[in-house]
């Protein structure tokens, strides 16, 4: 691995970065130049979520004001600032594309789509789109990452493990979460039932960690759980019997989910107009959402705590799933920027609490994250990393029934991912994309 690299043969460099780090050539710890390379990719991405995450808050707060009808001029507007966006800066892409350059393109992401992704994630964030910042704060943080190591004239593996390193600081700031983080941002590029890039597992969790500490202390985001569930004790064998009923019930849900996802994204190939046409036509429908079942409005950040709360009625509760289905999909085929983690268990939390309600004698927290947790990880491909993330972000300490749950999702998700990069060769993603 990477700290049991030969060091370099070059004096002089082998000097400057002893220089910059204030580290000798036998210095008695575990610690190396790439552990500090590592933490400070990871501060950088911490100080670039804090800055990206209050200029959303400060955007959020002004655009939140709009409600009712007048949603249906100003999600357009916002779709067609986007578009404009993207169309003047270029195409920043999304998920599939970083996956796709980690597997075929030897880990480079690219720092020039930055702008467009930055701009084009903001209007479409702070306006209510379905979508929230992980994609974003992925992209721009594991492109430095590799603009790091083209600095330090990295190749092949570590190259590739900055950027890796980077995207899971990206991961973690959100989620404050830095093993979770790390995981997530391993586990979503793996084929099948294979964690690949196993070797970036350390550099990963101390990028991690530095970015935790840095996003914690400037937004006081994280520290404490996103969510207030009602507390839950594992005191029955039963529980799992649960767990795994509401895994299949979360693979049901992340079936439906993916054929919502890719009918929008059939009705929106047939638009032979410019970007900004399709942006605008998406504003369109977000804002008819918004307007009919106003939860669906934004990423489900602060809305899921409404479905915490609120007695809804079950049907109305999965009213709401399906309707939040629809806008995270409109929002993503649209050409809208985001990424759909947090709606995810927003919708997954909607269908849990449903089940609960028909059936009082659910636990309703327990019926409610194990269905975030499969709904998630049979479209994400990452029951591992979705299980931590979750125990962090709901305080849920007895975490394995989330487990449970997770695997089901996983192991009973359609054969072929969402993200189509997921698979192991460029070829077997377009055979599969194409069938």
């Amino acid at each position: 691995m990477l700290p049991n690299k030969p060091p370099a043969t070059n004096q002089t460099q082998r000097w400057t970065f002893a220089q910059l780090f204030g580290l000798v050539k036998r210095n008695p710890l575990m610690i190396s130049q790439w552990a500090i390379r590592w933490i400070i990719v990871g501060t950088a991405g911490g100080l670039f979520a804090a800055l990206y995450w209050n200029v959303l808050e400060f955007l959020t707060h002004r655009l939140q004001r709009f409600e009712g009808f007048s949603l249906l001029i100003v999600m357009p507007l916002s779709g067609l600032v986007i578009g404009l966006v993207i169309h003047f800066l270029g195409n920043p892409g999304e998920i599939a594309v970083i996956v796709d350059n980690i597997h075929f393109r030897g880990g480079r992401l690219d720092v020039r789509k930055n702008p467009s992704m930055i701009l084009a994630s903001l209007v479409s964030i702070s306006a209510g789109g379905s979508a929230g910042p992980e994609a974003p704060l992925v992209q721009v943080t594991g492109s430095f990452g590799t603009w790091i190591a083209d600095r330090l004239k990295l190749q092949d593996e570590d190259l590739r493990t900055m950027s890796l390193a980077a995207m899971a600081a990206g991961f973690t700031a959100l989620f404050g979460a830095p093993l979770g983080g790390a995981m997530f941002a391993l586990e979503i590029l793996h084929h099948e039932h294979i964690v690949e890039y196993y070797e970036a597992l350390m550099p990963a969790i101390v990028s991690s960690c530095a970015s935790y500490l840095v996003f914690a202390a400037i937004t006081h985001l994280g520290i404490a759980p996103t969510w207030h569930f009602p507390q839950y004790h594992l005191e029955r064998i039963d529980d799992f019997a649960i767990a795994i009923m509401f895994g299949i019930i979360g693979a049901v849900a992340g079936w439906i989910f993916m054929g919502i996802f890719r009918g929008c994204d059939r009705v929106f190939d047939l638009i032979p107009f410019p970007i900004y046409v399709r942006t605008t036509l998406a504003g369109v429908g977000l804002g008819t959402l918004a307007v009919l079942l106003p939860l669906t409005r934004y990423f489900g950040h602060e809305e899921l705590d409404s479905v915490l709360t609120a007695n809804f009625s079950a049907v109305f509760l999965l009213t709401l799933a399906l309707g939040k289905m629809a806008a995270i999909s409109i929002t993503v085929t649209g050409g809208w920027r985001g990424g759909f983690i947090i709606p995810l268990f927003f919708t997954g939390a909607c269908i849990g609490k449903a089940v609960a309600v028909l059936i009082p004698a659910l636990d309703p927290a327990l019926a409610m994250i194990c269905t975030m947790a499969a709904v998630n990880a049979a479209v994400t491909r990452t029951p591992i990393s979705t299980t931590l993330l979750l125990s962090k972000l709901t305080n849920l300490s007895p975490f394995t029934p989330i487990l449970f749950a997770s695997l089901i999702g996983f192991f009973l998700a359609p054969k072929v991912p969402l993200i189509a990069s997921q698979l192991k060769s460029q070829r077997e993603a377009t055979d599969r994309t194409s069938a």
